[in-house]
């Protein structure tokens, strides 16, 4: 890839949010410990986007240890009280989340039953080649869904926690009812995995991430000097 470094101050402001917006929320969900055992130990910061024949790269986790964000460089914190948590969400939290839920499975796999859900439907890198909307019908909850089952699982996480009850039950209604019944099947899934590997509650998690993304604003985003 052609990439350039993180400046320095758009990096210092990202990783205060991501602290507080997505490390601590999971503090705060099931304590430091765990958090502490799971979480990555390294967030690498890129200050442009990578590309690959499917499209832009919003992030990649290497075995657990590493997460790499990009486009750093296009965020503008010069007012926190106008820092745009749509964009946020979706180049960053999302991303966080959704590497996140891959270091999860690496350490306990989720039920088989999952991949055989929409086994037919998985189309590898060519997912960009459906519209979202187009995905949902298909029962997919993005259409970056459709890469591959492992995929597929970590987004319906991410998404859900990222997003309010109102965004996601809209989704829902545009999947139709052919397309809801197969994400129903799968957050069922997500959902118990959660629960019964991890002690969490995705539903707690949402509150939890919905709170502290509404509380951006109020946070020092200035370099430490």
């Amino acid at each position: 890839y052609d990439l350039v470094p993180a400046d320095y101050d758009n990096a210092v402001a990202l990783m205060k949010i991501v602290k507080h917006v997505w490390i601590e929320a999971y503090d705060e969900l099931w304590g430091i410990e765990n958090t502490r055992t799971y979480v990555p130990r390294l967030i690498q910061l890129i200050g442009n986007v990578a590309y690959t024949e499917s499209g832009m790269i919003l992030g990649q986790a290497e075995g657990g240890l590493k997460v790499m964000l990009f486009r750093v460089n296009e965020l503008d914190f010069s007012d926190p009280a106008k820092v745009d948590v749509a964009v946020l969400n979706e180049y960053y939290f999302k991303t966080m989340h959704h590497e996140f839920a891959h270091i999860l499975n690496q350490t306990k796999p989720y039920d088989p039953a999952y991949e055989r859900i929409s086994e037919t439907g998985y189309v590898g890198s060519t997912w960009n080649h459906t519209s979202v909307s187009d995905a949902l019908k298909k029962g997919f909850i993005s259409n970056y869904a459709m890469d591959r089952a492992t995929e597929d699982f970590a987004e319906m996480l991410s998404i859900y926690v990222t997003n309010t009850p109102e965004d996601w039950a809209y989704r829902l209604n545009l999947a139709g009812a052919e397309g809801r019944a197969i994400l129903d099947k799968k957050f069922e899934i997500v959902y118990n995995y959660m629960r019964d590997s991890w002690g969490v509650d995705m539903d707690d998690l949402r509150d939890i991430v919905q709170r502290r993304q509404n509380e951006i604003s109020e946070l020092d985003l200035s370099t430490i000097k």
